[in-house]
């Protein structure tokens, strides 16, 4: 393209005697302030596509006269330019009830509102804020209107009210555990008694040929007593478990460990008949420095995965061994429908699940991660779709003095 130059208007003879010199130096000095106003206007809608907060000026007849390129991640209109902001927004044929817009052109100050975008798949919510923009008379020209997506943030404070309560919960059992040790032992303690009393009732029964009253009241006693002292050892490890002092690390034995946790899960296996629970322990204890308590948590997090990752039938097998040098191993293992390739690397990050909504809320492995850490360990996943899961414990045996691992 062609441009047309100050001799061509005025004629060579002119501009060489030099009368529009001045003219000239005026049009090059308006050309090098034109080009300076390109560039800050450049600079400046840089820096509005660069904030990842969606922006939109729109005119007080609620008609958009800019967006910022963030506004293309939410809405696929090409040109919004022009078009009404509560027919792009919010899919509406006329002005919303409640307006942030509204009360900034009305109080020419900013205001602030949050609503629930149900149109996509995924419900969003936005924090939005108005601000009126003024010419040189102070009349409001514009208003700003800022919309942030607070989805995630509003999820992770679900998730992590969630996780306070379920705390509370675990302080509220740990308690009614302690209260249930009064009544077991009342109750141990009566049919102690009454077992070391069977032998004056035979005594007493000696010439009774029917011997079946004797028979009943033997195994009544005996099946209270087995019962008590199982519920004890309940108690007992849900109070281990929910300790809090975690930086006291003890002797361990994993597979006492395993048996422990095993009594406490007693129930939910009970719950699903078609879980079959396979124990393959060392023959010998495999020892190793830890909190007890901790530890326990990790192990029963995974086998509650397992649990939820076998649908009807399957096998959970928990095993424990020594196969690095130095290390002892636990390992869970099911037969669930796995887990696919790309979920494997997000498995440890907070609040990320597997599960449907409403069975997890996503720090189980994160928690897990991060106890195997501050126990030097390792923890490892291999899992294919359809063809189950393990999980690998890897944990240092720090045996004291001159005492060796056992041989492998």
């Amino acid at each position: 393209m062609n441009r047309t130059k100050l001799s061509d208007i005025v004629g060579p003879e002119y501009t060489k005697l030099g009368f529009f010199r001045e003219v000239q130096e005026k049009m090059a000095e308006l050309e090098t302030y034109n080009a300076e106003l390109e560039r800050k206007k450049q600079e400046i809608q840089d820096i509005l596509n660069g904030i990842m907060d969606l922006l939109a000026v729109v005119s007080p007849d609620y008609r958009i006269v800019y967006v910022n390129k963030v506004f293309h991640d939410y809405f696929d209109i090409d040109q919004p330019k022009g078009m009404y902001c509560y027919e792009v927004f919010r899919g509406r044929s006329a002005p919303c009830r409640t307006c942030p817009l509204r009360t900034a052109l009305q109080t020419g100050k900013p205001d602030r509102t949050s609503y629930l975008d149900p149109r996509s798949e995924r419900n969003l919510r936005f924090e939005v804020v108005a601000s009126p923009m003024f010419d040189d008379k102070g009349h409001v020209r514009t208003v700003l209107v800022s919309k942030r997506d607070v989805t995630m943030e509003k999820e992770y404070q679900a998730k992590y009210y969630q996780a306070e309560k379920m705390a509370t919960i675990g302080l509220l059992a740990a308690g009614v555990a302690h209260e249930i040790n009064n009544p077991l032992a009342a109750i141990s303690g009566f049919s102690e008694a009454l077992k070391r009393r069977i032998p004056a009732l035979a005594t007493l029964l000696a010439d009774n040929a029917d011997s079946s009253l004797l028979e009943d009241f033997t195994d009544y006693t005996t099946t209270i007593l087995e019962e008590c002292n199982r519920c004890r050892d309940i108690v007992g490890n849900l109070l281990s478990f929910s300790s809090q002092k975690t930086c006291k690390f003890n002797t361990i034995d994993l597979n006492t460990l395993v048996a422990d946790s095993v009594k406490i899960l007693h129930h939910q296996i009970k719950l699903r008949p078609g879980i079959n629970l396979v124990l393959d322990l060392y023959p010998s204890p495999a020892t190793i420095q830890g909190a007890q308590g901790e530890l326990k948590q990790v192990l029963l997090n995974l086998v509650l995965n397992a649990m939820d990752a076998i649908e009807s039938d399957g096998t959970i097998t928990i095993r424990t061994s020594f196969g690095r040098p130095g290390h002892a191993t636990l390992t869970v293992e099911d037969t669930g429908q796995g887990i696919s390739p790309d979920k494997l690397g997000k498995l440890f990050i907070p609040f990320f699940t597997t599960k449907t909504k409403g069975h997890s809320i996503g720090i189980g492995l994160s928690i897990c991660y991060n106890i195997i850490q501050q126990h030097k360990g390792e923890i490892l996943v291999c899992s294919e779709p359809g063809k189950g899961s393990i999980f690998k414990v890897m944990l240092p045996t720090g045996f004291p003095g001159n005492n060796k691992e056992p041989n492998t």
